[in-house]
């Protein structure tokens, strides 16, 4: 046969064809895979992108929220203080709880206002008691600073490592170290009562009254009522002990006093 013969040309023009669907059914399926293999490589992707997002957010509101100190029970009634924290930094402080009715409502609200701006600017428990409420200053300055504790606490893990870890132990170590503090005198119908403090961290580890009534029957009384006076301030941590029997004067000047070394010393 000859190679110009039509009867050729239409049988090479159909082999040809055909080869060409061939090859293209060929190619098809191989491409598909291919395809649904990457889309199914890029989901995993996104996927784990997406779980990263809130990880990342949670990481930076460590240290911030509000936290509720303790309720301290005082003379008057009970304190309790709300921080709001923003970067481990206090942005705002509130009594939640305050002694209130007849002339505690006045105290209250003259005292709680200078507490909460005082706290916020000295970003610690270490404040002035305000004169004229001084069992409400230190019932706040005892629930501030739990509430800086369990502050402390919960963002403690977070920056546990590294040159935070050497600060963490370098502050601790002022904490160790013991203070003493002496309260101011005050004066009672049988003399003066002073009261000095030895504080380590926030615990009273040794109290003992530096100025006593004596002469007389006072003696006798002193030396009734200041070793237990002494080991009830120590036991309580604070200055809500209770009145020795018979020794009522010498026992009120000592709990004054003892409230102002308090003071002094940040308990």
């Amino acid at each position: 046969m000859k190679k110009n013969h039509p009867i050729r040309r239409f049988v090479l023009a159909s082999a040809a064809t055909v080869s060409g669907i061939v090859l293209l059914l060929a190619l098809k399926p191989a491409s598909d895979p291919a395809a649904a293999s990457a889309q199914a490589g890029a989901a995993p992707q996104q996927t784990a992108a997406a779980q990263g997002a809130p990880q990342g957010g949670t990481a930076q509101q460590s240290g911030t929220g509000t936290v509720l100190g303790d309720v301290v029970q005082t003379e008057y009634g009970p304190v309790q203080v709300q921080l709001t924290m923003s970067g481990g930094k206090i942005t705002k402080a509130d009594a939640v709880q305050a002694p209130k009715g007849g002339t505690s409502d006045q105290k209250t609200a003259l005292s709680v206002p200078k507490l909460n701006q005082e706290a916020v600017t000295a970003q610690s428990a270490d404040i002035d008691a305000v004169s004229g409420a001084t069992y409400t200053s230190g019932g706040y300055k005892k629930s501030l600073q739990s509430a800086l504790d369990k502050a402390k606490a919960a963002g403690g893990t977070s920056g546990s490592s590294g040159s935070s870890g050497k600060a963490g132990a370098s502050s601790a170590a002022p904490a160790a170290q013991a203070r003493v503090v002496t309260g101011t005198v005050s004066d009672t119908q049988y003399g003066p009562v002073q009261v000095r403090l030895t504080v380590e961290g926030k615990k009273i580890t040794k109290a003992e009254a530096v100025q006593a009534p004596k002469g007389g029957v006072s003696d006798q009384k002193t030396a009734l009522a200041v070793p237990k006076l002494n080991q009830e301030a120590v036991a309580a941590g604070s200055a809500q002990i209770d009145t020795v029997s018979g020794a009522t004067y010498t026992s009120e000047g000592y709990k004054k006093s003892l409230q102002s070394a308090l003071d002094k010393a940040g308990v």
